[in-house]
């Protein structure tokens, strides 16, 4: 089950395309630190086609999501050096998570693993800059997201 809009989001701690360790902590306001909301977009695999749509998208609207003072990171099973492949080939400035080992155990704490197939689900969070869950869509595999949706959803931030 998908974590509940008004909850604690799980943090997370996984490499990007470039081994650098991502946390969704660091993204929270504190001290000094404005913070930054987080859209955490989960897809099932690198290169698939599906995928590559959506994630090509949220590329060409970049400036709208900096826009809004929003970080996006992609999350998928793959390995961080699939991630990096997958970006390199599209040009993905933003990053791309390795939720590789323990397997899937981001997508799992968000409740989109697919345990029988291994992968994650089309989930999307949007997590505000205290940590909170302020927003959510989970779709099948083979359904596609709607990006105006997210962008909506940061304008009621």
């Amino acid at each position: 089950m998908a974590v509940a809009v008004g909850a604690q989001a799980p943090d997370l701690s996984l490499q990007d395309q470039h081994g650098r360790t991502v946390r969704l902590s660091d993204h929270r306001a504190g001290g000094d630190r404005p913070g930054s909301p987080v859209l955490l977009v989960f897809y099932p695999h690198a290169f698939s086609g599906t995928c590559t749509g959506e994630l090509q998208e949220l590329r060409d609207r970049a400036a709208a999501f900096e826009d809004a003072g929003a970080q996006v990171l992609g999350c998928s099973v793959d390995s961080l050096y699939a991630q990096r492949a997958f970006a390199e080939q599209e040009g993905f400035d933003f990053p791309l998570l390795a939720d590789f080992w323990p397997h899937g155990a981001a997508a799992r704490a968000y409740g989109v693993l697919d345990e029988e197939r291994g992968r994650a689900v089309r989930g999307t969070f949007l997590v505000d800059t205290a940590g909170i869950l302020r927003w959510s869509v989970v779709n099948p595999v083979h359904e596609a997201r709607d990006t105006d949706a997210y962008l909506r959803a940061l304008a009621r931030l």
